[in-house]
This record gives structure tokens, sequence and C-alpha cells, in this order.
């Protein structure tokens, strides 16, 4: 075949092959020119690839219809948060009242039915408007002592130029709430109402947030408005002062020497001959000339004393409420004292296995301690609880988990028996002083010591102070 006839063919050929697809990417997805097939977005899955006016036509009325469903969503939400159940009731019966009435021909369930629209219309009034005034909590402190009385101011304020309605206005305060019914106020003006806090009962108060009222008389309908600003009052436990001359039940609190021995420290101890690794500064140089050899210091070890107040939350430990919050209150006063007297200490509670937890929680909670008001916060909060760990665990945590402990108090109440006590104490090292603060308000107070154990019984937070006193002074 000639060079000419080759070329033919191969132009031939070519003709037969079908012409390649351009593509091209709209929206994520793959389309030909001058059609929608292999898109996909909801007008596809509503009409596939078909256009022309009856696809259009379709497209509009499905949007019209979504749109429309989700006004009336909105509205029928809006309605449910304003509408009060007996609004709810009021509406029902209105229909079926004027139906019957009609059907029936029973003029009082017509005047009925006329009437419950007639109120539902009222009460619609009542929503009208918005709210201008501007409602902020007041709180001159934010602590108190359990039993001394505490109070809030709710302000309320008009920036607007023209007159405001009076408003119903509800404060939660703790497990209850005060409502305030406030007048009209004029333009710039605002208005005051003092409010008394229960501070009977230790614990954290919460005061807020404030919910503005809009209701018609019969309570058909009813709009909250929450405004931001909520409030915490922390009810501190009573504690008594205990003296620092208390603490002489403490037997290194002042840095008392102890048997360890050390070649640096500031209580002398002894003189021994010098071996190599020993700093000569410590060189005795008049014994080291009487001997011919040389002799260096030897001193008694001393320590700052670290102290733990270990407090049981375990219902189990208290006879009742009174025992755990003259606990509270005890383990409060000891804090305070170490606080007050630059002592290390730490003061730690069991912590609390969840409900449906399947093994028992075993850990502690080390409160802040930095200064009184944290840990005075800190102790407004705890509670008893039944799932809570026992003095024992409690103890051998605290061992466990805070290093240098010279000083354990162990507060709890009186259901613990000594024999239970004792088995917590021996968690603790030998030269670690434990004090078991018994709070039984049917006993006697005093103070005994168990083989290593001091048990000290307190009838009144009061016999603490009188306590401790005694024993720093015997």
């Amino acid at each position: 075949m000639t060079p000419k006839g080759i070329t033919e063919q191969r132009r031939a050929d070519d003709s037969a092959l079908p012409a390649p697809l351009t593509r091209s990417r709209v929206d994520g997805a793959t389309a030909t020119p001058g059609g929608a097939a292999g898109l996909t977005n909801a007008r596809s899955r509503i009409v596939g690839d078909r256009t022309g006016l009856l696809a259009d036509i379709v497209v509009a009325l499905v949007r019209s219809a979504r749109a429309t469903r989700t006004a009336l969503g909105r509205a029928a939400h809006g309605i449910a948060d304003v509408v009060t159940p007996l609004g709810w009731a009021m509406a029902v019966v209105a229909p079926l009242a004027l139906l019957a009435g009609y059907a029936l021909g029973w003029l009082e369930l017509v005047v009925i039915g006329f009437a419950s629209v007639i109120l539902l219309a009222v009460a619609t009034i009542y929503l009208i408007g918005r709210t201008t005034v501007t409602i902020e909590i007041e709180t001159p402190i934010d602590h108190v002592v359990v039993g001394d009385p505490a109070a809030g101011t709710i302000v309320v304020r008009n920036p607007a130029s023209r007159r405001v309605l009076g408003t119903q206005i509800e404060i939660p305060v703790g497990d209850g709430v005060v409502a305030v019914a406030t007048p009209s106020i004029a333009g710039g003006g605002s208005f005051e109402h003092r409010f008394d806090v229960p501070s009977s009962r230790r614990g954290i108060v919460s005061i807020g947030p404030v919910r503005s009222v809009r209701a018609d008389p019969l309570g058909l309908v009813r709009r909250d408005i929450v405004w931001e600003g909520a409030r915490e009052l922390y009810v501190h436990p009573r504690t008594v002062r205990l003296p620092s001359t208390s603490t002489g039940l403490i037997r290194d609190l002042e840095g008392k020497p102890t048997r360890d021995l050390t070649n640096s420290d500031v209580s002398f101890h002894a003189l021994r001959e010098y071996v190599p690794g020993d700093e000569r500064r410590y060189i005795h140089w008049k014994s080291t000339a009487k001997t011919g050899t040389h002799m260096v210091r030897q001193f008694e070890q001393t320590r700052r004393s670290r102290l733990v107040v270990a407090l049981s939350l375990s219902t189990g430990d208290y006879a009742d409420v009174g025992e755990f919050e003259m606990a509270v209150s005890a383990a409060a006063s000891l804090g305070l004292r170490a606080i007050r007297d630059a002592r290390d200490v730490a003061v730690v509670v069991g912590d609390v296995t969840p409900a449906f937890a399947k093994r028992k929680v075993l850990g502690i909670t080390s409160l802040p301690a930095a200064s009184p008001r944290r840990l005075l916060d800190s102790l407004s909060g705890v509670e008893r609880e039944e799932s809570a760990l026992g003095m024992l665990d409690t103890a051998a945590l605290a061992a466990d988990s805070v290093p240098g402990i010279s000083v354990a108090f162990l507060v709890c109440g009186s259901t613990p028996t000594v024999g239970e006590l004792r088995a917590a104490s021996v968690h603790f090292a030998l030269d670690v002083e434990v004090v078991a603060v018994v709070c039984d308000p049917e006993a006697s107070p005093g103070l005994r010591r168990i083989a290593g154990l001091t048990v000290l019984t307190i009838g009144y937070l009061d016999d603490l102070q009188r306590s401790l006193s005694r024993s720093a002074a015997a």
C-alpha cells in the first residue's frame, strides 16, 4: 500500500472512534455540558435531571412547603413557650364548647365558648411589646457564717424616656423562689427591693438568674426573660478560735529535734571523727587540736511540722446531721489554726463512688487550704454521702498520699468504735501523732490515749478549744 493509502486508512479509523466527553466539576459533582447527569442536590432528589416549566413548578412548591413548615415549627415552638397548661385547656374548651353549643342548641355552652375566646384574646395582649428595663442583683457580701443574716438587693432600672408598666420578677434563691411585683417606673427611674437569703444551714446558696415574667392575671399565658448575673453566697461553718498554746499537743510543731541524725541542722548532738565527704565547715577545730584527729559536729535533724486533717464524709460514720456539722466545724477550726500559724496543712476528704460504678472509688480530695477564705469556701460545699469512703479508707489514703506528715487529725462522728479508730491510726508512721476527734453530742467531753492514739471526744464545738488548751497546759 502506498503511503497515501496508509494515511487515508488512519483517518478513516479515527473517524470511527467516539468523540471524547469534556467533563467539568459543578458543586463537587461530575456533570456533562448542558445537562444535570450526576448532580446530587435537593433539586435532583426531587425532579432528577428533568428541566422545564413543570419541574420548576414542582421545585417551587417543595421549597414553599419547606419554608412554611419551618415557619410553623418556629411559631408552634414560640406558642408552646408562652402558653401555660391552663391556657392549652382553655384553647381546647373554646372550640369544643362552641361546636357543641351550636349543635345541641345549648346557649350556656356558646357563652362559655365565646368567653374562653375573649379571655384568650385578652391574655394575648399582655404579651405584646418589649421589655425595656434592666435588672441586676446586688449582694453586698458573698460569704457569711452559718446563722448570720444575709440579704441581697434586686435593682430594676428604666433607661427609656417613657414610663413602663410594672412587671413580675422571680428570683431563685437556693431551693425557693422570691417573687417581687415591681410598680410602674418612670423614664430614667429605678426600683430597689431587698430580699433575705437563707443562711441557717451551711452550704453554697445560688441566687439567680433573675426571671422577669409577663403574664395575664388568670395565668393563661406566660413569657419569661432570663437575665444574666447569678450570684453565689457561701455559708461558712461555725468555727472556734484555737489559741496557739493548744498546739502543745503536737510534739514537734516548734521544730523539736527528732532522733534522726544529720550532718547539717541547727540542733547540736555530738562530735564524731571526720570521714571523707564531710564538709570542712563543720570541723570542730578545738576538739581537733586536743585529740589530734579531725572532729566534725553532728546534729539532730529537725523538721517543719505538716498537719493533716482527714474529714470523713461517709454517712455511716455519723449518727445524724448534727454530728456531721460539728465535724465540719471542728475540721475548719483545726485548719484555720494551722493556716494562721503558717503551718503546712492538708485538709482531705474521701471521694464518693458514683451510683452505678462497678467498683469502689479509692481516692481522696485535698481541699484548697492556701488561705482561710479558700478553706472555708471549700468546706461550705461538702456533704454527707452514703457511698463516700469511711474513716479507715480515708486515713489509709491520706497516710500514703501526703508526704512528711507529723500530726494527723481524724475527724468523724460517734459511730466508729475505738478499735476502728485504732486501725485507722496504724496506717501512719510511728513518729506521727494521731489524734481522733470524735463528735458526739451525747457523750461527755474528754481526752484519752490508747496505744499511740489520742482520742478527743467533744460534745460541743467549744469543747475542742477547752480540751486542746488543757492538753497543752498539761
